[in-house]
């Protein structure tokens, strides 16, 4: 693949990297990958300072684990994985890198922007960057509870944790309001993980606006979502995803999903969503 150039942020996003990732280094891919090549994995670590490869233990994985996920545990210097989307990041360079992928020239400009503010704020909580390291030996447990082949049971996990990152990063959108409005919406949420108070780019109501865009388009897919699975135009992996994409911008979930967009969640991770699983498929069963 073509390697990697600097991206220059419009100012709008400059000051979200400024206030939340400032030592961040922003690349735009000469190609779109799901992983990159070893070589290209190479040449990223010419433009950063160091490189720190994260591995998982095989334990983790139940047998018939996808090999990408295999590897991404592995010792390899592993960035991206399928579902990452448009733009991904990580911390296993020094400083944290963000990569926009080669088919982020065809998207809109202000879903970009979000997508970028989205990259810079997960950074600032640090959250893990896959669901892995989220999940860690519970990966196992979730697999065992539904009966859902190798490649579903990837889907379904990245899904949750989608959800639970978006639980986080929704405090601060929703605190870009240009008129300031973060009040909480889940049951129980408190506020963010970090306070930005003291910053001189608190508010920024370009990516508000642009993070509220991305959600009325999910509104109309949501209230769809249990007739499309009981019809079978829809698998329930697939509904997960929906669901779980619109908890980060603050939608109502119906029911199995609406378990999902709270406190509990929020505070109890793993566990929680592997009993959510559990649950749900048994209810599916009846």
């Amino acid at each position: 693949m073509a390697g990697f150039e600097r991206r220059t942020l419009p100012q709008p996003v400059a000051a979200v990297r400024e206030a939340y990732a400032p030592d961040s280094v922003v690349l735009d891919a000469g190609a779109d990958f799901e992983t990159l090549p070893p070589e290209a994995a190479e040449e990223l670590g010419l433009l950063v300072d160091a490189l720190d490869p994260a591995a998982y233990p095989a334990e983790w994985l139940p047998e018939d684990a996808p090999p990408q996920l295999r590897r991404y545990a592995g010792s390899d210097f592993t960035i991206g994985m399928p579902g990452d989307g448009t733009v991904v990041w990580t911390r296993q360079t020094t400083p944290p890198t963000v990569i926009a992928k080669k088919r982020a020239e065809g998207t809109p400009e202000e879903f970009l922007a979000f997508l970028l503010a989205e990259a810079f704020v997960e950074l600032s909580l640090d959250v893990p960057e896959h669901f892995l390291p989220f999940f860690g030996e519970s990966y196992r447990d979730l697999a065992a509870a539904t009966p859902l082949g190798s490649n579903e049971t990837y889907q379904l996990a990245a899904a949750l944790f989608d959800a639970w990152v978006g639980l986080r990063t929704r405090e601060v959108f929703r605190s870009w309001a240009a008129d300031g409005d973060g009040s909480a919406n889940a049951e129980g949420d408190t506020g963010s993980d970090i306070d930005h108070s003291d910053s001189d780019a608190t508010i920024h109501p370009e990516i508000h606006a642009a993070w509220l865009d991305a959600g009325d388009r999910l509104v109309r897919r949501l209230e769809n979502l249990p007739s499309e699975v009981a019809r079978g135009g829809l698998s329930f992996t697939g509904a997960t995803e929906y669901a779980c994409a619109a908890v980060k911008h603050d939608l109502d979930l119906p029911a199995p999903f609406s378990a999902l967009d709270t406190a509990a969640y929020r505070d109890h991770g793993a566990d929680y969503a592997v009993r959510w699983a559990s649950k749900t498929f048994e209810t599916l069963d009846e």
